[in-house]
Formats: structure tokens, C-alpha cells, sequence
């Protein structure tokens, strides 16, 4: 009977081929249990050898098929997913886009597929036209992404694929720079090195240096033995600079010669010591201002900006909202042994909200959603109030015409009271001092970005 499966399987396969496509055959836990010849035509002679047997997770990536990959979401719901897009790594040439379409098997007769197979996955190659069109998600190193804007960005991504060139990575908060980052070294060729990552904002100045280059025993009060630096650790990988705008100036010359000629001091110590590291730094901060008004050096800036990559906010994306918010849901739903889901009204809230804090906002939101969900599907009114535009101030001032404001300095801190929303004047004063810069405004006023966006969006605020 085995043969006979195999022999129905292979004449199945040898059609798709036909196709250009690659067939395979998964059970309830996708586990690959047959897979067609014509995938070494694809991926390199082997390649269907060593898929069999083996979970699809492995090779197609957790962001698709692990606990809350969409597509194994779809596939235990009995659905069907196509044209998913994902970067396959080929041995030893590189990456190669992929088109996945899965199903449940279904009405397969007697004697073709064996009883333990469940699922039904199709691969082909994706063209490259249809990589930016944004007609399906495209999946590439944990991100999820539908829209133009950021398939592009995922390009630029895979792009690197054979460059060590230093990267800085550009955008809003939350918009998943640690992600990228992460994603750029993991198809890189330093990938079986660590990736070692460092928040330069959230250490003070006296800490970071140690932080990065190391400390001997002795170098400063409370010094008793040996530190190794964040440099030292990366050697052979990469190391992750995050918010490297923050980096006080007296360390940015430390910085650069670490990246121009390879050697750094330890503190307390005179002998130089080598580096082998890949740097990627990421910021939210506008550095080229940073560099016109002398904050940041600026052939650290260039250093730093071989390969630049801005991500755009989630705003000017909304294509990714949906395939973004299905994912975290699933993956926080994963974490509380939940199985959860959207109302078409919850969803079209999350459509309709723009997002100041990007990804990471959302996710936010949808934690708060399933902790205060009674069911498994989630109601407009399981959403955190900021996004159902439901403020809580029942007196505040009507909003003024657009454009009739002017634009004065105020004293922020002292205009705001028992959390209701101040004065106009107070927040133009706070955005204006900022150069409306949202999170420096927020912090001023002692609020999250979240409430400044709101109360902007009732007082009709922008720049």
C-alpha cells in the first residue's frame, strides 16, 4: 500500500510540477510527510531530502507556521491561504521569494495520500513584479507586511543577504527596527555569530561606555573584577546599537574609531584590543538635524549610514494593520491557551485608528483587548479606549476651527490638571518647543504619546 501511495503522491507531483509548482503533503502537527522531486529544482539538489519528515515551521519560518503563524491558524480552522509570500534561504547562493498556498486535504481518494495527511502546501517562485505589488502578505524574518512601502523595505532587507556594510535603520518608534535588525544579521553572513544588542538610551553616560567597550578591575570606584564590553561579546556577529542618537558626544569619537580602524581601549586600560563586529544602529531621532546643530558628529553619521533603511510609521501603511493585528492576536492568544478573533466592527476599529505608536501600540492594544475579552471574539468594546475615540472628559473645550489657532509658547506642566485636556495654547507651546516632536511634547507634558495624539486629534492640531 506504501508503494502505491508513493507511486499516486509522485504522479500528483509530477503535475504540479508541470506547473511550476512544488507539492507537498503535511499531517495535523506539519510534519512534512512527502514531498515532490521538483523541489531540488527550487532550492538545490537535496532539498526535498531534507525536508521530509521534518516540521514546516523550520523551513517556511514561526512568523507563518509557528503557535501563531497565521497560516497554521488558517489551516486548524479548515481554511484555505493563498499566495502568501515568504523568503525561502538557499544554500549557499542566498534567499529566494516564495508564493505559499495551503489547504485542507480534502475528498483525496483511497490509496493517494496516506490517512495521517492533513494539509495540502503549494510553493512557487514569486515573481519579482508581484513581490511589491502588495496583493498578499510577505513574510521575511518575523515581520508581516502587506503594503508597498514596507515589501520594499523587506527587499532592501533581503538585499543584504551577502554584505557586512554597516546599516542604520531610520523611524517612529515601534515600527520594528529591533526586528529588522535581527532579521538582517540572521540572513547575513555572519549569522552563525551572536547578535549582541545594546539600548544606548537606556543606560546613563557614565554606564554605557563600560557597556560597550568593557572595564578592567580597578578602572573606577566599584570596579572589582574585569567587564567584558558588548564589542568584545559580538566578535564574529553583529552588534545592535539601538537608539544610537542617544550617545553622548564624548562617546561618539570613542564609537568611530571602533568602526573606522577596528581597535578600542577597555576603561582603565592603554592597550588597544581588536574588533570583529557588523554594526547596525537604529534611532527615531532626525540625525541629520542632529549633525546640523553639532549634537551628533558627523562622520559617525555617514559611518554609521552605508546602508540606510527607513521604515515607515504604521500610519501611512494601513494595508499591513490587518495581516500585522491577526498575527499579535494569535500570538497573544497562543500565550493565554486562547483561541481568538475579530468582529468585523473590532477590525474596522483598528482599521480606522491611526496609530501613533506604531506596532508596538498595537500589540499593547490587543494585550489589553484579551485580558478584558469575556468571549473568543473580540468586540469593538473589549479595545482600549484611546482607540474607540472614548476619552473620558465629559467638559472639555470644543475644538477650534482649523487654522484659527496661534501659535504661542506656554508653560506646559503647569497647564494641565487632574488629567482632563489643557489648555490649546499649552500643548501648541509644548509641541512648538519640541519642534514638534511628539514623544520630547509627551514627555514635557508628563503624558503618553498615546493621550498627546488624542487631544491633538480633538483640538485639530498638525504641523
Amino acid at each position: 500500500m506504501e508503494s502505491n501511495q508513493e507511486t499516486a503522491f509522485s504522479a500528483v507531483s509530477v503535475a504540479f510540477s508541470s506547473l511550476g509548482r512544488v507539492c507537498l503533503a503535511l499531517d495535523r502537527q506539519l510534519r512534512v510527510l512527502h514531498v515532490s522531486g521538483a523541489l531540488d529544482d527550487l532550492l538545490g539538489p537535496g532539498a526535498s531530502r531534507a525536508w521530509s519528515g521534518r516540521s514546516i515551521a523550520e523551513f517556511l519560518g514561526d512568523e507563518l507556521f509557528g503557535e501563531a503563524g497565521p497560516l497554521r491558524q488558517a489551516l486548524l480552522a479548515g481554511e484555505r491561504r493563498e499566495g502568501w509570500r515568504a523568503w525561502l534561504r538557499v544554500e549557499p547562493s542566498g534567499t529566494l521569494l516564495c508564493s505559499v498556498t495551503v489547504a485542507p486535504l480534502q475528498h483525496a481518494p483511497a490509496g493517494v495520500c496516506p490517512k495521517e495527511a492533513a494539509y495540502l502546501l503549494v510553493l512557487r517562485p514569486a515573481e519579482e513584479d508581484e513581490a511589491t505589488r502588495g496583493l498578499a502578505p510577505t513574510a521575511f524574518g518575523g515581520v508581516i507586511a502587506r503594503s508597498h512601502g514596507m515589501t520594499r523595505v523587506l527587499k532592501l532587507v533581503q538585499s543584504l543577504q551577502s554584505s557586512e556594510a554597516s546599516v542604520l535603520l531610520t523611524g517612529e518608534s515601534g515600527t520594528g527596527k529591533g526586528l529588522l535588525a535581527r532579521a538582517i544579521h540572521d540572513h547575513s553572513p555572519r549569522r552563525a555569530g551572536p547578535f549582541v544588542a545594546v539600548n544606548c538610551a537606556a543606560l546613563p553616560e557614565q554606564l554605557l561606555e563600560t557597556e560597550l567597550f568593557g572595564h578592567v578591575r580597578g578602572a573606577f570606584t566599584g570596579a572589582v573584577r574585569d567587564r567584558v564590553g558588548r564589542f568584545e561579546l559580538a566578535a564574529g556577529g553583529t552588534l545592535f546599537l539601538d537608539e544610537v542618537g542617544d550617545v553622548p558626544l564624548h562617546l561618539q569619537a570613542k564609537l568611530l574609531r571602533a568602526l573606522q580602524e577596528r581597535t578600542y581601549e577597555r576603561v582603565g586600560e592603554s592597550r588597544s584590543k581588536d574588533t570583529d563586529v557588523r554594526v547596525i544602529a537604529a534611532t527615531h531621532r532626525d540625525l541629520k538635524r542632529a549633525v546640523e546643530e553639532g549634537r551628533f558628529r558627523e562622520d559617525l553619521f555617514y559611518r554609521l549610514r552605508v546602508f540606510p533603511i527607513e521604515i515607515p510609521p504604521l500610519r501611512t501603511r494601513r494595508e499591513d494593520v490587518e495581516p500585522v493585528a491577526r498575527y499579535l492576536l494569535a500570538r497573544v492568544g497562543a500565550r493565554s491557551g486562547r483561541e481568538l478573533r475579530f468582529s468585523p466592527e473590532a477590525l474596522r476599529a483598528l482599521l480606522a485608528y491611526p496609530w501613533p505608536g506604531n506596532v508596538r501600540e498595537l500589540e499593547n492594544a490587543l494585550e489589553y483587548a484579551v485580558t478584558v475579552a469575556p468571549g473568543q471574539t473580540l468586540q469593538p468594546e473589549d479595545l482600549p479606549p484611546e482607540v474607540m475615540g472614548r476619552t473620558g472628559v465629559t467638559d472639555g473645550p470644543p475644538p477650534p476651527p482649523a487654522g484659527a489657532l496661534e501659535r504661542t509658547v506656554a508653560r506646559p506642566r503647569a497647564a494641565r490638571s487632574n488629567g482632563a485636556v489643557p489648555p490649546c495654547e499649552a500643548l501648541v507651546g509644548a509641541l512648538e518647543s519640541s519642534h514638534w516632536r511628539v514623544t520630547e511634547a509627551a514627555g514635557a507634558l508628563g503624558v503618553s504619546r498615546t493621550t498627546l495624539w488624542r487631544w491633538m486629534r480633538e483640538y485639530r492640531l498638525s504641523r
